[in-house]
C-alpha cells in the first residue's frame, strides 16, 4: 500500500492526478472528513461499473455528500477549536416534516438542499466539484438563488479568483445538467500549494484541493485535516 503510494507521488509533481490516485486520494479524504467532522454527514464513495474494455479491473467511483442544507451561523458561534466556520452544514432525515426543515434555515424561507460530487477529470487530470440545489419539491435552484444561499465570502472568491468559477453542464455519470467549479486554472494553483519544496501526498491531495474549493460553496474544513 505505502510502495503504492509513493508510486502515484510521481504522477502528482504537476499538480496533476492519475485516475488510479484519484481513488486512493478520495478514500483518505472521506476518512479523515469522518474522522474530524463526526457530527456531519460522510462522504460517500459511489463506486461505478468500469467503461474501459481495454483496462476491465480498472477503478472508477466518485466521492458524494448529499441532501444537505446550508446554514449559516451567528458570528459568536462561528468559532470553535475546529477554525473559523462561516456555513455549517446539516442532514435532515426524510422523514423529518418540512417545518423543521423551514427552521433550520429560516423561518420564512422553503428549505434548499444540496448535493456535492468529486469527480475525476480525465482531461485535466484534476479533481472537479459539481453541485446542485433544490428545493424540498425537487425543483432545481438557479445559479442566482444559490449565491443568495452562500455566504459573503463564497460569492467574493468566485468573482474575484481566478482559479474558480462556476460553469453549467451535463453531469459526466448522471446525464443531467449540474453546475461546477471549471477545473481549468486547478492544475496551477496545485503546484502553488505543493511548491517550495514541500511534496504533496496522495492522501493530502484532495484535502488541499477543498480547502480552496470548498470555500466558493460555503464549505470549509477543520485545520487538523491538512496534517
Amino acid at each position: 500500500e505505502r510502495f503504492r503510494d509513493l508510486i502515484l507521488l510521481r504522477q502528482m509533481d504537476d499538480g496533476k492526478l492519475s485516475v488510479e490516485g484519484f481513488c486512493v486520494a478520495a478514500r483518505a479524504f472521506a476518512d479523515k472528513w469522518k474522522r474530524h467532522k463526526q457530527m456531519l454527514p460522510p462522504w460517500s464513495w459511489v463506486p461505478l461499473i468500469n467503461r474501459t474494455l481495454l483496462v476491465p479491473n480498472k477503478e472508477e467511483g466518485y466521492l458524494s455528500l448529499e441532501k444537505i442544507i446550508l446554514k449559516e451561523c451567528p458570528k459568536e458561534e462561528s468559532l470553535n477549536e475546529e477554525g473559523s466556520m462561516d456555513y455549517t452544514i446539516l442532514e435532515i432525515p426524510e422523514e423529518e416534516s418540512l417545518d423543521y426543515c423551514a427552521l433550520v434555515q429560516n423561518v420564512e424561507k422553503e428549505a434548499h438542499y444540496y448535493d456535492f460530487h468529486v469527480v475525476y477529470s480525465a482531461s485535466y487530470r484534476v479533481p472537479v466539484l459539481y453541485f446542485r440545489g433544490y428545493c424540498s419539491g425537487g425543483q432545481p435552484l438557479s445559479l442566482d438563488v444559490i449565491k443568495e444561499d452562500l455566504p459573503s465570502g463564497s460569492v467574493g472568491l468566485l468573482l474575484e479568483s481566478k482559479w474558480t468559477f462556476i460553469t453549467q453542464e451535463e453531469h459526466p455519470y448522471l446525464n443531467r445538467p449540474w453546475f461546477k467549479l471549471h477545473p481549468c486554472g486547478t492544475q496551477e494553483w496545485i503546484k502553488l500549494l505543493s511548491s517550495g519544496g514541500c511534496q504533496m501526498t496522495v492522501d493530502l491531495y484532495l484535502v488541499s484541493w477543498f480547502s480552496v474549493v470548498g470555500q466558493a460553496v460555503g464549505l470549509r474544513i477543520p485545520l487538523e485535516m491538512l496534517n
